[in-house]
């Protein structure tokens, strides 16, 4: 297990801090851009299940490149309750290496690759997943979390 070095970034609800998290599970998952179908969909998907993961005593935040505006519209329209992390700078997307060269429409851009990453209560990596197909993942996520410790 990977210990997480500890961080804070500017979201949604204020600066996001890894160590107030303390004690509790914490969901990350990085997605390209805010308001495009797949990210819509998967956020739409822990909006979802947030009652579940919360049950759990785990929080969820969601990370993109986009702005603290883009992604406080992101949230409104979504209606999540969660925090969306703004990392402009990139630097959580070095932290996690989830940036990588990607085609889009025939051309070679740098993008989040979506990735989504669970630490546990102790601040220890205990699983991620890279290149994450939407559909079923948020509840694959949450399964996992039921299998901590509490």
């Amino acid at each position: 297990m990977t210990q997480v070095d500890d961080f804070e970034a500017p979201s949604t609800d204020g600066t996001f801090k890894l160590s107030d998290h303390a004690g509790h599970p914490v969901v990350l998952y990085f997605y390209p851009k805010d308001n495009t179908p797949g990210c819509t969909t998967e956020g739409a998907a822990f909006r979802d299940l947030y009652p579940k993961f919360r049950k759990l005593g785990a929080a969820v935040a969601g990370i993109s490149r986009d702005s603290l505006k883009s992604h406080e519209n992101f949230k409104a329209k979504m209606e999540f309750p969660f925090p969306l992390i703004s990392d402009p700078d990139e630097k959580l997307c070095r932290q996690f290496d989830v940036i990588r060269m990607k085609n889009m429409y025939g051309k070679q851009v740098r993008g989040i690759e979506r990735s989504t990453f669970v630490i546990d209560g102790r601040g220890n990596l205990v699983r991620e997943w890279r290149k994450v197909k939407v559909p079923g993942h948020a509840e694959e996520v949450l399964e996992f979390v039921k299998t901590l410790e509490r």
